[in-house]
C-alpha cells in the first residue's frame, strides 16, 4: 500500500501525521514509554491541539524486542498471533543522558530524544535496522484515493475514510528480504509490494495461500508484524531504502528478532510461535491420490494399489479427494454409498496392505449438505450482520462456513470428524481456508477483517486437536493448503494448485523456499503439477523433486497421476530415457533408504525451528554466491538437491566452499563454483556436503522402519581434518543411538554404544561392520 507520490509528496485524498521527536522517555517496569509528538514541540503552545504518539518498547524473549506505536489507544486492540513461548519482561529499560535504551540480550533498542525521531536496533556494536524521519506514522486515506492494488477482499470501505497505521525500517546496502509466507515469485523480496491476505490464487498469481507477516534478512535480523488482519508490505519498493508495513487502523505493534545467523532467527521466531509438531515416520512415504474430478471407486483404488505393488513401488498413504463425498454435499462427512457401499470394510481391507488413509475435507457446508439444516439450527455457521446465514454459490451451491468461534460449532465439526477417524482414517486434507468474507458477523465478536487470515488457524486447529486426541500426538497429521504464523505448529503443508509444467514446478520450488524462510518445517507439493496433465519429461522430473522433498505426493486435477500411465503399453519410456515407472521406483527407495537422515531433520525442525528443506541461504548465510538461489535446497544439513527443469536434462547449479560429492556417481568437486551438468531422467544433481556422515537405513519398503537395525554410516570427503562428529539416529519408536566419528592419519573410528548391528563405510567403498560397539574404516 503505497502513501506518497515520491520523495516529497503525499498521493491525493492522502494526509499523514509522522512521529517527529522523542519529547520524553521513560523507563517503566521492562519497557520503554516514548512520547512523539507528530510536530516539533519548541514552546508550550506546541502541545496543544497536536496529536502525538505513544511507542512502547519492550521484550518477549531474550533477544527479541517489541515495538508498539499507538495514535488513539481507547479502541479494541487488533486481534494479534498467540505468541506461545513469550516470557514476558525479558528486557532491561534504562534511560541515560535522555536517551532510552532496552536491552534484551545481545539485542538493543535506542530511542534518541528530540528531533528528529531515531529508533535504532543494535546488535554486538553493529546497527542492525532503524526507523528515522517519516518512517511512524498514522494515515488518513479519502474516499478515492489511490493507495493500493490491493487483494480482492482487502479493499477499504467505499465512501469513507479510513485510518492506516505504518512504520518503515531502514535497508542497509546490499541488504536482502527473504520469506513472507509461501510465495511463488522472486525468493528475494526486495522490491516487491506484499500483501499479507489469504487468497485462494493458484502458484502462477502474486497472490498466497499461506500468507505470515514475517520476513528476515542477510543482515542478521527478523522482524514479524503482530497482526492478524491485511498487513501491506512495500519492501523497498515505495521507498527503495526501507520496508514499509502498514495495517487499518490506530495502532502497530512488530518485533525485531536478532540471529545473527538465519538459523538463530527462525530458531527464535518459531520459539515465539510455535514449532511444528513432529510428524509421523509413515507420512514421509509415498502418497498416492484418486486425483480430483476424475472418476473413482473401491474398485479403481484397489486397482492402482495392487499395481503399485505389483510394480514394486512402495506407498505409504493413499488419499481420497473430495468425490469420496457425494457432489453437491461438501462437506456432510458421509462416504458416497453409490461407489463406496462398505467404506469400513474398505479402509480395513487398505490398513491390511500396510496403508494409511488420508481423505479430503474443507471448512464449509454446502446448502445440499443434510448438515446444513443442523448446523444453521445449532447456530453454527457464519451469519450475515442482519442475522442470515452467509452463503453463496462459488465452489458449493449455497454453502456456508463453519464459525470455529462458536466453542459448540467447533465442537460439532469434531464430533464428524471423530467419526471418521473411528472408521479408520488416519489423517485429514484440510483444505481451503482462504475465501473468507468480509460482511459477517462472528459469534465471538471478532472483527471480520482480522479473521480473514485468522480463520485457517481455528480451522486447522480444530481438526489437528481431533488427530492428536484420537491417534496421539507424534501421530497426528494434516495436509493443509492455508496458513498463517503460527501455522506452522500443525503440519504438513503443501503448496496448493500448480499447472502441469516445468514454470509451475520451479514456482512451486520458490514457494517452498520462501515458506521455509517463514518457519515452516514440512512442505511438499503436487507431484506432476494439479492443473492439466504432464508430459512424461514433466512427470519423471517432478518426481524426482518430489520425492526429494519433506512429504511426496501424486495428485492432479482431472487426471490420475500413477506412474505407469505416462510410459508405453508395455512399460516402456515415451521418450527414450527412463520409464516413470522406474523413476518412481528409484527416487521412492532413495528416500526410503534415506530416512534416518530425513527422519532426524524432522526432529530438528521440531525441536528447533529450522525446516527440513532448506534455502541455501539458511545453511551458507556468509556466502555472497547463495543470496539469489532458488533452484536448489539442501534437505536437512548434508544433501545439496538441485532439481532438473528441462526435457533436455540441462541444469546449472552453485556449490558451496568445500569438498562435494556426488551421490550417485562418487565424483568429487571441490566449490565455490557453478557446475553445468547433463542428467537423465534416473538421477539429479545430489551432492553431500563436506565431511558429511550420512546414515542409511537397510529398508526400502516403507518409511516407518527401525532405523537403528543394520544401520550403515556412510563418511563423505572431507577438505581438512574435522574433528570428532556425533550422528545422531533415533527411530520411529523414539530409540536412539549416537555415533562419535573420528578422522586421523587416514582412518575413520566410528564408536557406539547400544546401537545393536550396524557397519559403516566410507562412501561408495565396502561395509566394515562394527564390532564391540566400533568400526573402523580406511578414508
Amino acid at each position: 500500500m503505497k502513501f506518497t507520490d515520491g520523495f516529497w509528496l503525499p498521493r491525493p485524498g492522502v494526509s499523514a501525521l509522522y512521529a517527529q521527536q522523542a519529547y520524553d522517555i521513560e523507563a517503566v517496569d521492562a519497557a520503554l514509554v516514548v512520547t512523539a509528538p507528530t510536530s516539533v514541540i519548541r514552546e508550550r503552545g506546541d502541545t496543544l491541539n497536536r496529536p502525538s504518539i505513544t511507542v512502547t518498547v519492550n521484550s518477549p524473549l531474550e533477544n527479541v524486542i517489541r515495538v508498539r506505536a499507538e495514535h488513539f489507544a481507547g479502541g479494541a486492540a487488533p486481534r494479534g498471533f498467540a505468541l506461545v513461548g513469550a516470557e514476558e519482561g525479558s528486557g532491561v529499560a534504562s534511560v541515560e543522558n535522555g536517551t532510552g535504551i532496552l536491552t534484551s540480550g545481545a539485542l538493543s533498542a535506542r530511542v534518541t530524544p528530540g528531533a528528529p525521531w531515531n529508533l535504532s536496533f543494535e546488535a554486538e556494536g553493529k546497527r542492525l535496522t532503524g526507523s528515522g524521519h517519516k518512517s511512524i506514522g498514522t494515515v488518513k486515506v479519502a474516499p478515492g484515493a489511490q493507495v493500493e492494488d490491493g487483494p480482492v477482499g482487502a479493499a477499504r470501505t467505499p465512501g469513507a475514510t479510513t485510518s492506516y497505521f505504518h512504520h518503515q525500517l531502514d535497508l542497509g546496502v546490499g541488504e536482502q528480504v527473504y520469506g513472507l509466507g509461501e510465495r511463488f515469485g522472486p525468493l528475494i523480496k526486495n522490491g516487491q509490494t506484499v500483501e499479507i491476505w489469504q487468497a485462494d490464487g493458484g502458484t502462477s498469481s502474486e497472490q498466497a495461500y499461506k500468507n505470515i507477516p514475517f520476513y528476515l534478512t542477510n543482515h542478521g535480523y527478523g522482524v514479524f508484524v503482530n497482526d492478524t488482519g491485511h498487513v501491506s508490505m512495500e519492501v523497498g519498493s515505495e521507498a527503495v531504502e526501507r520496508v514499509q508495513f502498514s495495517v487499518p487502523g490506530e495502532s502497530l505493534e512488530y518485533l525485531v528478532i536478532y540471529g545473527p545467523t538465519p538459523k538463530q532467527i527462525l530458531e527464535r521466531y518459531t520459539q515465539l510461535t510455535g514449532r511444528p509438531a513432529s510428524v509421523p515416520a509413515w507420512t514421509f512415504g509415498l502418497w498416492l491420490s484418486t486425483s480430483f474430478t476424475t472418476n473413482y471407486d473401491e474398485e479403481t483404488v484397489t486397482g492402482f494399489i495392487d499395481a503399485m505393488a505389483e510394480r514394486d513401488l512402495p506407498l505409504s498413504v493413499f488419499h481420497f479427494d473430495c468425490f469420496w463425498m457425494r457432489e453437491f454435499n461438501w462437506c456432510d462427512f458421509e462416504w458416497d454409498s453409490r461407489v463406496f457401499p462398505d467404506p469400513e470394510g474398505m479402509l480395513e481391507r487398505l490398513h491390511a496392505k500396510n496403508l494409511h488413509v488420508s481423505v479430503w475435507i474443507n471448512p464449509y457446508i454446502a446448502q445440499r449438505s443434510p448438515l446444513f439444516a443442523e448446523a444453521k439450527a445449532g447456530g453454527f455457521l457464519l451469519k450475515r450482520p442482519n442475522g442470515d446465514v452467509w452463503q453463496w454459490d462459488l465452489w458449493q451451491a449455497g454453502m456456508a462456513l463453519v464459525d470455529f468461534t462458536n466453542p459448540d460449532a467447533r465442537a460439532w465439526y469434531q464430533s464428524k470428524l471423530r467419526r471418521l477417524l473411528d472408521q479408520g482414517v488416519d489423517a485429514f486434507k484440510t483444505d481451503f481456508g482462504e475465501r473468507i468474507p468480509l460482511d459477517v458477523d462472528y459469534f465471538d465478536g471478532s472483527a471480520p477483517d482480522r479473521m480473514h487470515n485468522w480463520y485457517t488457524q481455528v480451522y486447522n486447529q480444530a481438526v489437528f486437536e481431533v488427530l492428536q486426541e484420537k491417534r496421539g500426538k507424534g501421530d497426528a497429521v494434516v495436509f493443509a493448503r492455508s496458513a498463517t504464523a503460527g501455522g506452522q505448529t500443525m503440519p504438513v503443508h503443501w503448496g496448493g494448485d500448480s499447472t502441469s509444467s516445468f514454470e509451475s514446478m520451479a514456482e512451486s520450488l520458490r514457494g517452498g523456499l520462501s515458506l521455509a524462510f517463514s518457519g515452516f518445517g514440512f512442505w511438499s507439493h503436487d507431484i506432476g503439477g494439479f492443473e492439466g496433465t504432464p508430459n512424461a519429461a514433466v512427470y519423471k522430473r517432478w518426481t524426482a523433486f518430489g520425492l526429494l522433498s519433506t512429504h511426496s505426493r501424486f495428485h492432479g486435477s482431472d487426471s490420475y497421476r500413477v506412474p505407469w500411465i505416462f510410459d508405453g503399453p508395455n512399460g516402456e519410456s515415451l521418450d527414450g530415457g527412463t520409464s516413470a515407472t522406474d523413476v518412481a521406483r528409484i527416487f521412492t527407495r532413495l528416500k526410503l533408504r534415506l530416512m534416518p537422515y530425513i527422519y532426524a531433520a524432522g526432529l530438528e525442525a521440531t525441536n528447533r525451528g529450522i525446516p527440513v528443506l532448506r534455502p541455501m541461504q539458511l545453511e551458507f548465510p556468509s556466502d555472497p554466491g547463495v543470496a539469489h538461489l532458488d533452484r536448489q535446497y539442501m534437505l536437512g544439513t548434508d544433501l545439496l538437491v538441485a532439481p532438473v527443469f528441462s526435457a533436455a536434462g540441462d541444469v546449472d547449479f552453485y556449490l558451496p566452499d568445500g569438498t562435494w560429492t556426488n551421490y550417485f556417481t562418487g565424483e568429487v568437486v571441490t566449490g565455490p563454483g557453478w557446475r553445468h551438468e547433463v542428467h537423465g531422467f534416473d538421477t539429479v544433481p545430489l551432492y553431500v556436503r563436506d565431511g558429511a556422515v550420512l546414515p542409511i537405513g537397510a529398508r526400502e519398503d516403507r518409511p516407518d522402519y527401525d532405523y537403528l537395525d543394520r544401520l550403515t554410516l556412510e563418511l563423505y570427503a572431507a577438505s581438512d581434518s574435522s574433528p570428532s562428529q556425533e550422528v545422531t539416529v533415533t527411530n520411529p519408536e523414539g530409540v536412539s543411538a549416537t555415533f562419535t566419528v573420528t578422522r586421523a592419519n587416514g582412518t575413520a573410528s566410528v564408536t557406539s554404544s547400544g546401537a545393536g548391528a550396524w557397519s559403516a563405510r566410507v562412501a561408495g567403498g565396502a561395509s566394515v561392520t562394527a564390532a564391540g560397539g566400533k568400526a573402523e574404516v580406511a578414508l
